[in-house]
């Protein structure tokens, strides 16, 4: 694709502009470039965890000592967890299409500190370079899990010192991105955009910011104090020197509940943006699901300890934890009803995102409906630490904010590169992801309801018939996995143009050139009314 115009706001922002190379990229503070240059990475990243669960649940088919040492398995169970969880998921919605979009939405040219954003982006690749540090020097890599639990994660001969350092990079980095949108939302939107107009998608990375600020704070000091533990050989949580190993649950889950509201709030955003859209109806109760947002992101904060329900609580504790959790689910309950009404005698155009979005409601409810499992004492009894919890967790991250974040891929994709991918693959590649999903992760709810505990290397041979339709499932996932990338870049290559605003979106983003321009906007645009479909159609 050739580009001769050098107008900022005509030349789109990938096309070199006096300077151009490698440098030009890594060290821009064109939002728009280091949103494109987070998604590379995230979904390099993805790839790899994508291989290293493969390879567990090649070694997991049948029981007995197969593929792997028990050493390796924990090994690679453990930089599965890390990657996906710090590298993927936390960072994937906000730092990529967050950057790109956020400002455009608001009618900004950038967030309100540009240098700080590429910085931000530096402290991401600094995390993953010690994390891969962590892998190859030393006595191997870390085989705590991701959680790095005391008292062994300040005992083990691997390389666990590195791999906190890295995740408390990777937690500033976090944090300064929150704290940027923040400033951004507060200081730069365009005159009349009012809060009553924010798009959902803002609203969401809104309230995901500040969990991102208020929050990962204290993960970043519960992971120096494990370093500080493992060099110093302090007696904070070793029990054997009068530490409390309690006390590292409690810090580690303080943040890292929250931290699932960070994944799963901005892929709601995206929902939120994609099912007006392709319902050609303004969206049902806006202020309740911007509200919501809100609400997800106090009420998250306060349940971490119902993961902690088998490790001796009060009675009075257990109760108030099972009950804020059960609270929660109302903000989002609030969200699944009102898309559903909106697309509820909506003109319904059954597109790629819009299918992706549909999955994603189908794959969160139930991941959300069987945390209410665990979220009750009496039931967390006995699901807790089985496949259970494994099958809920992947049900709400995977098939809900990874679901979310194909949604966004498919439509954002011809705005951000100005070409369009091919329908027909994308559906054939979306449902055989959510076969994949279903197959690989329903058997380990009845595994887990059946007793089998997660985390094992071997496991009993009553639980092979299952671990063996969990691990084709896992095949199918990469087959749609793999075709939906191919289609992607297919296009990104070799796609039709894309027209201006190809889905008919109403916010501002859509008023924009395809692909967007290096400059977006000459003066203040005008706050559009929030889903306001009349007379927006889409083009081409």
């Amino acid at each position: 694709m050739e580009h001769t115009a050098q107008d900022p706001h005509e030349r789109p922002f990938f096309a070199p502009s006096g300077k151009g190379g490698l440098a030009s990229w890594i060290f821009s503070t064109d939002h728009k470039r280091i949103g494109l240059l987070y998604l590379g990475l995230i979904m390099l990243m993805f790839s790899v965890a994508v291989v290293l669960g493969l390879l567990l649940r090649l070694k997991l088919m049948t029981p007995g000592n197969t593929l792997l040492t028990p050493q390796q398995y924990n090994a690679i169970f453990t930089l599965h967890g890390v990657i996906m969880v710090f590298m993927v998921v936390i960072p994937s919605i906000p730092a990529s299409f967050g950057n790109i979009f956020l400002p455009l939405h608001i009618g900004a040219n950038d967030v309100s500190f540009p240098r700080l954003n590429n910085f931000s982006w530096w402290l991401y690749v600094t995390g993953l370079v010690l994390a891969l540090v962590s892998i190859f020097t030393g006595n191997g890599p870390p085989d705590t899990g991701w959680t790095f639990y005391v008292p062994f994660s300040e005992h083990t001969t691997t390389n666990v010192s590195i791999a906190v350092i890295a995740v408390f990079v990777l937690g500033f980095s976090s944090i300064l991105t929150g704290l940027n949108f923040i400033t951004t939302v507060h200081r730069l939107r365009t005159p009349g955009m009012t809060w009553r107009k924010l798009p959902l998608f803002v609203w969401s990375l809104y309230a995901t910011g500040w969990i991102q600020v208020l929050a990962t704070p204290i993960l970043g000091i519960t992971a120096l104090l494990i370093f500080s533990e493992r060099v110093l050989h302090l007696g904070l949580f070793d029990p054997g020197r009068g530490g409390d190993p309690l006390l590292y649950q409690h810090l580690f889950w303080i943040y890292s509940h929250p931290a699932v509201y960070i994944m799963i709030l901005p892929a709601m955003g995206v929902i939120s943006e994609i099912i007006p859209v392709f319902s050609r109806k303004p969206v049902f109760g806006y202020n309740m699901i911007a509200f919501s947002s809100l609400a997800i992101a106090f009420a998250g904060s306060l349940v971490w300890a119902h993961h902690m329900f088998t490790s001796g609580m009060s009675d009075n504790a257990v109760l108030l934890f099972s009950f804020l959790t059960f609270v929660v689910a109302i903000p989002s309950a609030i969200k699944v009803f009102n898309w559903l009404s909106t697309m509820y005698k909506g003109s319904i155009s059954l597109d790629p995102p819009l299918l992706f979005s549909l999955g994603f409601i189908l794959m969160f409810s139930i991941g959300g409906l069987t945390g209410l499992v665990l979220g009750s004492a009496g039931t967390d009894i006995h699901v807790h630490d089985t496949y259970f919890v494994v099958a809920h967790f992947h049900y709400v991250i995977f098939g809900g904010t990874g679901l979310g974040m194909f949604a966004a891929m498919h439509y954002w994709f011809p705005k951000v590169f100005g070409r369009m991918y091919d329908h027909t693959r994308a559906f054939w590649s979306f449902w055989i992801i959510l076969l994949g999903m279903n197959v690989l992760y329903f058997p380990m709810f009845v595994m887990g309801l059946q007793g089998m505990p997660r985390r094992y290397y071997d496991y009993l041979p009553q639980y092979a018939p299952l671990q063996m339709v969990s691990t084709w499932g896992s095949w199918i996932l990469a087959v749609g996995l793999i075709l939906m990338f191919h289609n992607l870049y297919r296009g990104c290559r070799y796609g039709p143009v894309a027209t201006k605003n190809p889905w008919g979106g109403a916010t501002l983003e859509w008023t924009l050139p395809t692909p967007l321009p290096a400059e977006a906007f000459y003066g203040d645009p005008v706050a559009p009314e929030p889903y306001d479909y009349k007379g927006v159609n889409p083009d081409g």
